[in-house]
């Protein structure tokens, strides 16, 4: 009916221009949005006012010349105007029945639409670097990254899938590093081991497998390792100096094959735990994209040319810098050490301008704590020739856990459920997956694990997974009753439908196509969650107010037939969040 009371706004308006009544050259945007209080119809469109600003004329004066040409329409039973020029429709009950025949025919495609036709997008998020297990704020930005591009996917949008491997740089050395020192302790070395090393216990598993399979192939004894090293923090130094020259010390005394195998082998078995996390969280990439893959193919090297060239790069005290002042960032940022090792940001530069060349629009999902980092990203874009206005970046606020009532400690990897693992081994995935999407993104989330685990109406997710499993309770319940469905006779005997439950019932399901739209083009699963939680309500209530299988077949088999459309729809939804529609529960 949207779709249909759009034409015929369409329509009117071009009577409208062929009598003069408005000018010819007029294009407008025609949007129609479901009220929120049925007093006011179904549906109300702000066609009027849109067109008052440019024909100079009163809303209300042009709403009831919009009104006099529609073409009359059985399915619309009356039309009205509201202050200050909003055009309501409402439309005559049984037309909005039709939408139960169109869920059934077409099932999981129903609320797909084409809006996004020939619009390549990449979506990259999570991206944590491969320096240890993922933590429950990863974890929200997976859930949220993967349900954004389901819906995108669902709206017509080509839709790659990406997570950018932190594969090179300082931390990945830092890294590497601190997995040959706990190697040497397991060679019974003796030696203090930096306080700016990764301390966790997956660095000892690590350095375990190494020896297991190497031996004592990278010992080396604690003098060695620590000539000319300056002190670390606790020893009045300075703890960035000392882990950088026990960096310099280990590509030293290592044979440039052996640091690479050490370096590889902590990647590698990280980047492997962080593959699994997600695949068993339901999050599913195209393309894992290596950071090192940008310097062995040249990429950064051009990224930088293109930013000399371009006049927004200056060299001082032997760091190459960008100009981002000029692009309105707080400062200036260095691309170049004075090392001559390139920066972050040099290889974000690259990546960026490299998906751009491959022809997407990109989405990226970062954490809130990367806010400030938008601007110079956006600004190397810009000083580069490409259009930053291609780059959306959406920002993921922190997840904070919450078990009876109080707020759990999250600062430590030792905490009781920092990782992604755990929670998913306490709460399961479906409830992870739901829960971390109910909010909006940039809204901090308290996760409260204790109604996450009950199955009490409470839970948002139980109460919308139960209204699909009850469906599916009623339908065994009449194979028992070995009674007959015949969903033609159903879909004949609609107009049967006429309890407030039931309309309010086939109300909802006319919503779904607009709520699913609405959550892609904005970003925003958790409206989709809050769609899911209305329909439940409404299936619920209608359960618990009338029978299913009753005598009348016509009237049974109508019943069945809208409670199946509610499953389908409720089983689509719950498949765009990542989540499962359990038959019984």
């Amino acid at each position: 009916m949207k779709t249909r009371l759009t034409a015929l706004l369409k329509q009117s308006m071009g009577t409208l221009q062929k009598q003069g009544a408005l000018p010819i050259d007029l294009a407008v945007n025609i949007k129609l949005e479901h009220t929120r209080d049925n007093s006011h119809g179904d549906f109300a469109c702000n066609l009027a006012m849109v067109l008052a600003k440019p024909t100079k004329r009163n809303p209300r004066e042009i709403a009831q010349l919009l009104i006099d040409n529609l073409d009359s329409d059985v399915n619309i039973e009356k039309v009205e105007i509201a202050d200050p020029g909003f055009i309501n429709f409402f439309l005559n009950p049984l037309s909005q029945h039709q939408v139960v025949s169109t869920i059934l025919e077409k099932g999981e495609a129903f609320g797909k639409s084409k809006l996004g036709t020939g619009k390549k997008v990449q979506v990259e998020f999570v991206s944590a670097n491969p320096t240890g297990p993922l933590h429950v704020g990863h974890g929200r930005g997976a859930a949220y990254g993967a349900t954004v591009s389901n819906l995108l996917g669902a709206i017509g949008y080509e839709v790659h899938r990406e997570y950018y491997v932190n594969d090179a740089g300082r931390q990945m050395d830092i890294l590497a590093t601190s997995v040959w020192l706990r190697y040497l302790e397991s060679c019974d070395v003796q030696l203090v081991f930096p306080s700016n090393g990764y301390k966790g216990d997956y660095i000892l598993s690590i350095a375990s497998d190494i020896k297991a399979t190497h031996g004592d192939l990278f010992c080396s004894n604690a003098q060695d390792v620590f000539e000319n090293v300056p002190a670390d923090e606790p020893g009045g130094g300075d703890k960035e100096q000392h882990i950088d020259a026990l960096i310099a010390r280990a590509k030293s005394i290592l044979s440039d094959a052996n640091y690479r195998l050490i370096f590889d082998a902590a990647l590698n078995s990280i980047l492997g735990d962080i593959r699994t996390d997600l695949e068993d969280f339901g999050v599913h990439y195209d393309d894992w994209f290596s950071e090192r893959s940008l310097m062995d193919s040249g990429a950064i090297t051009k990224a930088i040319d293109r930013l000399k060239a371009s006049g927004h790069m200056y060299e001082k005290e032997g760091a190459w810098w960008f100009k981002s002042t000029d692009f309105g960032d707080e400062k200036d940022r260095v691309v170049i050490r004075d090392s001559g090792q390139t920066t972050y940001f040099a290889s974000d530069i690259a990546y960026h301008l490299h998906t751009l060349e491959r022809g997407y629009d990109i989405i990226d999902v970062w954490g809130a704590d990367h806010h400030g980092y938008v601007p110079r990203v956006r600004a190397a874009l810009q000083a580069m020739g490409a259009d930053p206005s291609r780059l959306k970046v959406l920002l993921v606020q922190f997840a904070v856990l919450y078990k009876n009532g109080e707020k759990m400690q999250m600062s430590t990897r030792s905490g009781e459920f920092v990782t992604l693992r755990t929670l998913r081994e306490k709460v399961g995935s479906d409830a992870a997956r739901y829960f971390y999407v109910m909010r909006k993104a940039e809204q901090h989330m308290d996760f409260d694990l204790d109604l996450a685990c009950s199955e009490s109406n409470d839970n948002p997710l139980y109460y919308v997974q139960y209204a699909h499993a009850r469906v599916c309770s009623v339908m065994k319940q009449l194979a028992e009753k070995k009674m007959s469905y015949t969903p033609s006779i159903g879909l004949e005997n609609l107009a049967r439908l006429t309890e407030q439950q039931e309309l309010d019932l086939i109300d909802s399901l006319n919503r779904y196509p607009e709520k699913l739209s609405q959550a892609a083009l904005n970003y925003e699963p958790h409206q989709l969650s809050y769609y899911l939680r209305d329909l439940a309500n409404n299936f619920h209530s209608y359960y618990n107010s009338h029978q299913f299988l009753v005598d009348d077949a016509a009237l049974c088999s109508a019943r069945l037939a809208l409670i199946n459309a509610c499953k389908q729809v409720l089983q689509n939804g719950l498949k765009l969040l990542g989540v499962n529609a359990p038959e019984s529960m």
